[in-house]
């Protein structure tokens, strides 16, 4: 963990919309990193628009929403923007997308997860699959932020890293 004094870990959650998954785990790690990490999020092919039910689920967990937007990953690719310790696609579609080459060769990790706004069905179906997807996200970065970041060596981080979003234990 980084030294009170040291500035936080930039990390980026990136998915191809930045509507649900990404938007959730910026929020999620926003709290839970208790100023040790910054989230932002961002994607490939920005919606525009945060999910509604995100939203919503954001507020109710307690979790403020001004400033969350949906954009693209163009604004932390450029030269003012912030540098980024790490990189975790939260779907299918970004992670296998060619992503920008990212200035200062942050780590980076798939934690693949299903998308909540695809749900069909009704309302309730819908909010169980967000209220999953919130889970599944804070588990996992419950898991990221135990890491002793200092003590592991590059490749031992970058594997503990892969692994949390391979393994459904740290998910379920």
């Amino acid at each position: 963990m980084p030294d009170q004094d040291a500035k936080p870990f930039n990390i980026l959650f990136l998915c191809t919309g930045n509507s649900a998954r990404s938007i959730l785990a910026e929020a999620i790690m926003n709290e839970i990193g208790g100023g040790l990490f910054h989230a932002y999020s961002a994607g490939s092919f920005p919606k525009g628009d945060v999910h509604p039910m995100a939203l919503d689920l954001l507020k109710k967990s307690g979790h403020p929403v001004a400033g969350l937007r949906s954009k693209s990953w163009d604004e932390f690719a450029g030269p003012d923007a912030p540098p980024l310790d790490f990189i975790f696609t939260v779907c299918d579609n970004a992670a296998n997308e060619v992503c920008p080459v990212w200035p200062g060769k942050p780590m980076t990790a798939h934690w693949g997860l299903p998308d909540p706004a695809a749900v069909e069905g009704d309302e309730v179906a819908q909010r169980l699959a967000f209220a999953e997807t919130y889970r599944m996200l804070t588990n996992r970065i419950r898991a990221f932020t135990s890491l002793p970041l200092k003590a592991l060596d590059e490749l031992t981080l970058q594997n503990r890293l892969r692994e949390i979003g391979r393994d459904q234990s740290k998910a379920s």
